[in-house]
């Protein structure tokens, strides 16, 4: 069947269109060994039983770590020398804290991904609303039809902009999947751009692979107009009719997580927008299926598992300091109300002594300026693209704030990035490799030596992630004129803390670390002399 034909069943024809009920995943009764074993991502995350005992971690050399990382440090080892510095005055007893995954290390150390958000209202000619968009139907979904559509263009331009994996949204609110599934009939079989044979899905990830950027998938599932689901559930008022139908959702839902899972291979990121509810909700269960067929992947989210946590706003910044652990193990508002407390600044800042590793997802639109929040492309909207300044302060803020930064772009109607938009992103990527790729000096240490003097007006530092975040507060010093001289004094520093200061002549620097949970190890400390306007820290 074709077409609308198609769409039928979900109105009482019987049409079999799913597969089978998935099974869970057994081994996700078993209780976690109290050493982590090579494939941390397959283990650190068990039934919610054992989910509260501690796991303790032996260092991992993952291959997976830096294979994704910042240009910033792209030249550096994965796993730090470790240092005793006689600077770090005492330690700090932390809770038992889970250690991050090789998943984790992978997306902290890309620093800089984006998201493409694409469906079928795009090309209605409307303003996107998404409260009307979550309940109302696209009347006629062969509006679709992007003339000339491009991801390598896509694609490219993100790696330009020094993206290192992008992520694309296979469902929207509409619930209309671009690519062929055979489990949903609202997708790009339905249609006649490409005689119902395209599949973006598989020309996105092509692309990815072809400019080696890794390559994600957004997976909507709490909405869907078209069905009539909202916030997970099929509304209807007959508990038979309904409850028949929810069964067939979550089945459908759970049919569409495997095929996008084993069709177009490894996955960096799975995103489930709002999260995927509780299967003691009556939710699809899609985590199994991700467990199953993609276990090394960052898994953002669910209510029994989170790899990642959102920074509390749309901004594309985060608070400092912003730590990557957490006191809970997921983003669960219903279930952890202080996380929306205060505008979601636990969500902003994170808790230095929290149990569970969720480092912080600081996302924007790239057409969010001025007073406007678009994802979508809509028309005549170009004046609402950020500025490069805005641009680079974001860097600044999220990425060095040790926030991963994950920048919405928006295609448009013939299938292509807006010129304006590949224009901005060009340069925003060339002042970051400007501002990053030719540090004055490197090391993997806590002091930094120069020849002979040299002028430096800003340091990057980066902890060894894999064995958690152990520096609690430090001073950053110059060696002027034979004489120390205190820079800047901070607490989180993580993956990554950019700090910029005014301009000195030193033939040293060095991180005075006063308080730490253990031993700090340092990945990178690199410093710079860079042009340009400086930004606060």
């Amino acid at each position: 069947m074709k077409g609308i034909n198609k769409l039928f069943w979900w109105f009482g024809m019987p049409v079999a269109l799913l597969a089978p009920v998935l099974p869970g995943v057994a081994a996700a009764q078993l209780p976690v060994t109290a050493t982590q074993q090579a494939s941390p991502v397959a283990m650190a995350y068990s039934s919610p039983a054992v989910a509260q005992l501690p796991v303790v971690a032996t260092q991992y050399a993952s291959p997976v770590a830096m294979a994704y990382s910042s240009p910033v440090v792209a030249q550096l080892p994965v796993v730090a020398t470790q240092h005793t510095p006689a600077a770090a005055q005492h330690t700090t007893s932390a809770a038992a804290q889970r250690l991050p995954t090789p998943a984790q290390v992978a997306w902290q150390q890309a620093g800089f991904g984006v998201v493409f958000h694409y469906d079928l209202h795009v090309f209605d000619g409307k303003p996107y609303n998404q409260t009307a968009n979550r309940i109302t139907p696209v009347p006629d979904y062969n509006i679709f039809n992007p003339s000339q559509l491009n991801t390598d263009q896509w694609i490219s331009t993100a790696k330009a902009a020094g993206a290192k994996f992008a992520i694309l949204t296979v469902t929207h609110e509409t619930g209309f999947a671009l690519y062929q599934s055979d489990v949903n009939p609202y997708c790009l079989k339905a249609v006649k751009w490409k005689d119902g044979k395209g599949d973006i899905v598989a020309d996105f990830i092509r692309s990815c692979r072809k400019y080696g950027i890794q390559p994600g998938l957004y997976i909507g599932i709490r909405w869907n107009a078209l069905m009539g689901v909202h916030d997970f559930k099929v509304q209807g008022t007959d508990s038979v009719f309904r409850q028949q139908r929810q069964q067939h959702y979550n089945r459908m839902c759970e049919g569409m997580v495997k095929e996008l899972c084993t069709r177009y291979g490894p996955l960096f990121e799975i995103w489930f927008d709002g999260g995927a509810s509780d299967l003691q909700d009556d939710a699809p269960d899609v985590l199994s299926v991700v467990e199953k067929y993609q276990p090394n992947c960052l898994f953002y989210w669910s209510e029994q598992r989170s790899d990642a946590r959102w920074g509390g706003s749309e901004s594309g910044t985060v608070s400092y300091p912003c730590w990557s652990s957490f006191p809970y193990p997921s983003m669960l508002t219903r279930k952890y109300p202080a996380i929306a407390a205060n505008h979601f600044q636990l969500a902003k800042t994170g808790d230095p002594n929290g149990r569970y590793w969720l480092p912080t997802m600081a996302d924007a639109p790239l057409r969010g300026y001025n007073g406007r929040h678009e994802w979508f492309w809509e028309p005549n909207d170009e004046a609402h693209i950020y500025p490069l300044a805005d641009l680079v302060k974001m860097y600044y803020h999220s990425v060095g704030r040790n926030a991963t930064l994950l920048l919405g772009l928006t295609p448009d109607t013939a299938g292509l990035l807006p010129a304006p938009d590949v224009a901005r992103l060009q340069a925003f990527g060339a002042t970051i490799r400007e501002r990053f790729e030719a540090p004055v000096q490197t090391s993997p240490s806590l002091r930094l030596s120069f020849p002979e003097k040299k002028q430096v007006n800003q340091v990057t530092i980066s902890e060894d992630i894999t064995q958690g975040e152990r520096i609690r507060q430090y001073t950053l010093q110059a060696k002027v004129n034979g004489r120390w001289k205190d820079l800047y004094q901070g607490t989180a520093v993580g993956n990554m803390r950019i700090i910029t200061f005014p301009a000195v002549q030193a033939t040293a620097l060095q991180l005075q670390v006063q308080e730490s949970t253990n031993t700090p190890l340092i990945r990178s400390f690199s410093a710079y002399n860079i042009s340009g306007e400086p930004i606060e820290n």
